[in-house]
C-alpha cells in the first residue's frame, strides 16, 4: 500500500505520515521546501517523539519524499498508483495541491480502487473544498469519469504539534493524544486500512466538537495569553483570568454542541476539561503567537469563534464570552504574522461595518452583526 502525503512539516510527520506508516503503507511526503525534501532523502529514518500519559517514542523508516515545485512528473505518477492521498497543508494552500491531485487521476487506471483522498486540516469540511478545487482543474465533460476515481472523504483530525526546537531536525515532538476521524459514507465497501483512525456514519458532530471545543479553546488562550503578556501557552493557564475566560467560552460552544448534536452533557464537560490539561502540558513548549496566528482566517464565517457564536446568535441568545474572545483575537498583534498585519491595517483604515462583513462574512441582517461591529469599534477606540 502506498499513501502520498502534501505537507513534510511538522503535522505531516509526526501525526498523519505517523499513522499511515503505521498502518502500513509507504509515505511518499510532497512539500515545495527544497531543504526539508532534501533532509528526508538523506534520512533512513525520523523520530517522533511524545509528551504526556501514555507517551510513547517511535522510528519511522521506509518513507520516500517529492518536491512537490520541481518533480511535478514524478508526483503524478505516484499519485496515478497510490491508494490513499493525505494533505496538512492549510485550507488556503488546497488550491495550490488539487491540480497535481487531478492530473494524478487523470493518469490512473479505472480498473484501480478508488484512491482514497482525505484533507487533514482544521477547517469544516475541509476535503469537500479541496475536491472543488481538483473539479475546477478538469473539463467539464471528463469530471464524471475522474470523479470516478476517487473518494474524496471529510475528516476531523487532533494532535497539538508545538513549535519545535531549533535543532530538532526531523525528529518532532507531538502530544500523545490524537484522534482521526474520517466519515465512512465516501468508501462504500472498500475503506482504507488505517487502524489509528476512527471511521464513522456522520462526521459533523465530531467536526464541530473538536473545531468549537479544541480550536476555540486554544486560540481563546492564545489571545487572552498574549494580553497579559505571556510567551506560551502553558504560561497563559497560570495566569487565572486567561482560565476563567477560556472557561466560559467554553461552556457557551458545549451548550451549542451538546443542543445541536444530542452530545452527552456529562461527556461534554469532561471533553473540555481534558483539553485544558493537555494545552498546559509544559513538555509541548507551545506559544501564544504560533497559536493565534492566522486571525483573519482564525475570525472568518465558519470558524472558531464567528461560526458558533453565530449559531447561538441565531437561536436568539448574546454569545457574551464567544465576543470577548472576538475582541480579544481583533487585539492580537504579531509584526511576523501577516493576517496579524493586515488585519490591524483594516482596523486603522476601515469601518466597524467594513471590518466584519470582509473579515466575519457577516451581513447588517445576522443577530451577531451588531454585537461584533461593537467589539471592533471598542478595539478601534470609537
Amino acid at each position: 500500500m502506498k499513501a502520498i502525503h502534501f505537507g513534510a512539516g511538522n503535522i505531516g510527520r509526526g501525526f498523519v505520515g505517523l499513522l499511515l506508516h503505521e498502518a502500513g503503507y509507504e509515505v511518499v511526503f510532497a512539500d515545495v521546501n527544497s531543504a526539508l525534501i532534501d533532509a528526508l532523502h538523506a534520512a533512513d529514518s525520523y523520530e517522533v517523539h511524545e509528551k504526556g500519559e501514555g507517551a510513547l517514542q517511535h522510528v519511522v523508516k521506509g518513507f520516500r519524499a517529492i518536491n512537490s515545485a520541481t518533480d511535478t512528473e514524478a508526483l503524478i505518477e505516484e499519485i496515478a498508483t497510490a491508494d490513499v492521498v493525505t494533505t496538512a497543508v492549510g485550507p488556503n494552500i488546497l488550491k495550490f495541491v488539487a491540480p497535481v491531485i487531478a492530473a494524478g487521476l487523470a493518469r490512473r487506471s479505472p480498473s484501480r480502487s478508488p484512491l482514497a483522498v482525505m484533507a487533514c486540516e482544521n477547517a469544516i469540511n475541509a476535503t469537500d473544498l479541496l475536491a472543488e478545487h481538483v473539479h475546477s482543474n478538469v473539463t467539464g465533460a471528463d469530471w464524471p469519469a475522474l470523479s470516478a476515481r476517487a473518494a474524496f472523504a471529510n475528516t476531523a483530525v487532533d494532535r497539538i504539534v508545538p513549535n519545535q526546537a531549533a535543532d530538532a531536525g526531523l525528529t518532532v515532538t507531538v502530544e500523545a493524544f490524537y484522534e482521526w476521524v474520517i466519515e465512512r459514507g465516501a468508501f462504500g465497501h472498500e475503506i482504507p486500512e488505517i487502524p489509528g483512525a476512527t471511521f464513522v456514519d456522520n462526521l459533523e458532530p465530531y467536526i464541530e466538537r473538536k473545531l468549537f471545543t479544541v480550536n476555540t479553546g486554544h486560540a481563546t488562550i492564545a489571545y487572552f495569553g498574549s494580553q497579559a503578556g505571556v510567551t506560551t501557552i502553558a504560561e497563559a493557564l497560570d495566569v487565572p483570568a486567561v482560565v476563567a475566560a477560556a472557561r466560559r467560552v467554553l461552556e457557551e460552544t458545549s451548550a451549542l454542541l451538546v443542543n445541536k448534536h444530542g452530545l452527552d452533557e456529562d461527556a461534554q464537560r469532561a471533553y473540555r476539561e481534558k483539553i485544558l490539561v493537555r494545552f498546559s502540558n509544559p513538555a509541548l513548549l507551545d506559544t501564544v503567537e504560533r497559536v493565534g496566528r492566522q486571525p483573519l482566517r482564525k475570525l472568518s464565517r465558519n470558524e472558531r469563534f464567528i461560526g458558533p457564536a453565530a449559531e447561538i446568535a441565531e437561536s436568539g441568545v448574546k454569545p457574551v464570552a464567544l465576543l470577548e474572545a472576538i475582541g480579544a483575537a481583533l487585539r492580537f498583534s504579531v509584526a511576523a504574522d501577516e493576517q496579524s498585519v493586515e488585519l490591524h491595517r483594516m482596523l486603522r483604515a476601515e469601518s466597524a461595518e467594513h471590518v466584519v462583513q470582509q473579515v466575519c462574512g457577516l451581513d447588517q441582517a445576522h443577530p451577531l452583526y451588531p454585537d461584533v461591529v461593537l467589539e471592533v469599534r471598542r478595539v478601534q477606540g470609537l
